[in-house]
């Protein structure tokens, strides 16, 4: 059954911009400086700091959205420097704002994004960010990739008190962008927080297939999946 969409929804990190490349350069630029100051194994910081952002951002949950990142930030560099045996919360705290500081010269969107996101407004459909992000950093960031002025509202989730995948989260930007989730879409690169609250709303859902991933067994496949975001006007006109 084919669906009227006026409202585009999309995550942020690895769906609008390569967050991951960014993450991961930051991350060993800090590990490389450090190591050269206290003789250990830079890639080994840098992948145990890896591991403590990533073991964060899976477990976060609506009452960590009150912490400021940066303290956040402090304490997963100093877990990761513990690991390598190093208890210095001085350096965990110049480590934090050195990484900051330069994720920064790493941020650049996908290919496509500026102009796939102009098709969609001269559509006439209305767009949103929707990110389990902090407003801390990712105000920031927006306008850094210069994406601000292509969005009709932002939703991040310390703003809003909800976190992906609530499908009251998704339902609440529709909403708020004039729509009902039966006629609202959602772009995003995490099955598990994407696709499946987008599903759980009512939405149609686009999967940004950035990884090699597999839908989980016995999961409900999302309406399209993509791997460019050059293909999203196509997928949204198939709705």
């Amino acid at each position: 059954m084919s669906r009227r969409i006026d409202v585009v929804l999309f995550d942020l990190d690895d769906t609008l911009h390569d967050d991951t490349a960014a993450f991961h350069n930051a991350a060993e630029e800090v590990a490389r400086e450090v190591a050269a100051e206290h003789g250990i194994d830079a890639l080994a910081l840098k992948d145990a700091y890896v591991a403590e952002a990533e073991g964060f951002w899976q477990r976060l949950n609506r009452e960590q959205l009150q912490a400021r990142l940066s303290n956040v930030r402090e304490a997963l560099w100093k877990a990761a420097l513990e690991r390598l045996g190093i208890a210095d919360g001085e350096l965990a705290r110049g480590s934090a704002r050195r990484y900051n500081d330069y994720r920064k010269k790493y941020f650049s969107v996908f290919p496509g994004a500026y102009d796939m996101l102009r098709v969609l407004r001269e559509r006439g459909m209305k767009l949103g960010i929707l990110t389990n992000g902090f407003s801390e950093t990712h105000r920031e960031k927006i306008a850094l990739l210069q994406l601000g002025e292509l969005f009709d509202a932002i939703f991040i989730a310390d703003e809003v008190g909800m976190l992906k995948p609530d499908p009251l989260l998704f339902a609440h930007a529709c909403t708020a962008l004039g729509a009902s989730p039966m006629h609202g879409a959602m772009v995003g690169d995490r099955y598990d927080r994407d696709i499946r609250g987008a599903l759980d709303a009512g939405m149609f859902a686009i999967w940004m297939k950035v990884r090699d991933e597999t839908i989980p067994a016995d999961a409900p496949a999302p309406h399209a999946i993509v791997t460019s975001l050059n293909d999203v006007p196509t997928a949204l006109e198939r709705a």
